[in-house]
């Protein structure tokens, strides 16, 4: 080991400065500080160049998650033809919410490769725990090094670190919005367009151009996606209504009336059934239709649902049935709904079980 390793210094000395000490502890700890460079001098314009810059991606940070917590709570997210608002709920937060990760991200790295300073140091390794007086410069040692990384002489720096405190609350913003607004009310999950027909006011079954169907429309064997036939009712408001209307054979719609779970007791018209379009594993359109087997195909996931058995999943990764709605044939001769799904549509995973 070289001289300046085992040469000791007297740690009372008081010309001795802060990085003195920290020399000294390093080479009784057996390690040498062979080039140590701070990047710009303490108080010099560049230093206060890179604390602004630092300062500025934190600050942005704070501004950008505080817009973000205000959008999921506050922003109308409801979809509403037309309304430019709720289009743009997704995008805010997606904005919002990058430009935060974004800023604190060059933040971290701005602070790390501009204002901390270039050391490289050689270090030879030992064996057993270090003496009191190697604990005691360790310990001056972390002082010097937590200066270094402090920011209390770098004011600006220490007022745009409370910038990160709203990335904090964009983290919790599910939850604080929980709070403020119930995300059950009314009923979001549990009520689709057909929510408020009933048997004395039923809701039309029709397509995509809002023209009612009847039964003679619907070739035995055969299918068609129907809507609620509201204002909106084909549109991405309802996005949770599409509906399978299938025309079963007589001998086939003998089984499905004797498999009726008990909530679909009534549901069926005659040899008519309709079930959700949305599969109960992943919220895929379930919509190949296997006439010959009775089987009801997502094509995402390869989920099988026997309509004979109200929509059972007999392969696959779905474990629910197809919801089933109830319907009839109204006043005009138009296939409607006498109310809206027993169960809650699509995919399960949120359910408690």
């Amino acid at each position: 080991m070289s001289e300046s390793n085992t040469q000791v210094v007297d740690l009372d000395d008081p010309n001795l400065t802060t990085f003195d000490i920290v020399r000294e502890g390093a080479r009784r700890d057996g390690i040498e500080i062979v080039h140590y460079e701070p990047q710009y001098p303490a108080g010099s314009k560049g230093e206060k160049r890179m604390v602004r810059i630092v300062s500025f991606f934190f600050l942005l940070t704070g501004l950008a998650s505080t817009a973000f917590v205000v959008a999921y709570i506050w922003w109308p997210w409801e979809y509403e033809m037309g309304a430019n608002a709720s289009k743009l709920y997704t995008p805010i937060l997606g904005l919002t919410l990058g430009l935060a990760l974004i800023g604190v991200g060059l933040g971290i790295l701005t602070w790390g490769k501009k204002l901390l300073p270039h050391e490289i140091a050689i270090q030879d390794r030992h064996d057993g725990p270090s003496d009191p007086v190697e604990r005691k410069i360790t310990g001056e040692t972390l002082k010097f090094i937590g200066s270094e990384l402090s920011v209390a002489r770098r004011p600006a720096l220490k007022l745009s670190l409370l910038g990160l405190l709203p990335l904090g609350a964009a983290a919790a913003a599910p939850l604080i919005g929980g709070l403020i607004k119930d995300p059950h009310h009314p009923d979001i999950l549990f009520k689709t367009g057909f929510a408020g027909a009933t048997k004395e006011n039923p809701i039309k079954l029709v397509r995509d151009d809002y023209t009612p169907i009847r039964p003679e429309e619907v070739s035995t064997g055969g299918q068609i996606t129907v809507f609620p036939g509201i204002p909106g009712g084909v549109s991405n408001k309802y996005a949770d209504s599409p509906t399978l209307l299938i025309h079963l054979r007589e001998g086939d719609a003998e089984a499905l009336r004797a498999n009726l779970y008990e909530m679909n007791q009534g549901s069926p018209w005659q040899s008519y059934v309709a079930y959700s379009k949305i599969c109960t594993h992943a919220g895929c359109p379930a919509s190949l239709y296997e006439q010959q087997t009775n089987r009801l195909l997502c094509p995402c996931h390869q989920s099988q649902f026997l309509i004979t058995d109200n929509a059972k999943p007999i392969f696959g990764p779905a474990t629910r049935s197809l919801p089933m709605l109830p319907i009839t044939v109204d006043k005009d001769g138009h296939f409607a709904a006498t109310g809206d799904y027993k169960v809650p549509v699509g995919p399960a995973f949120w359910e408690k079980s």
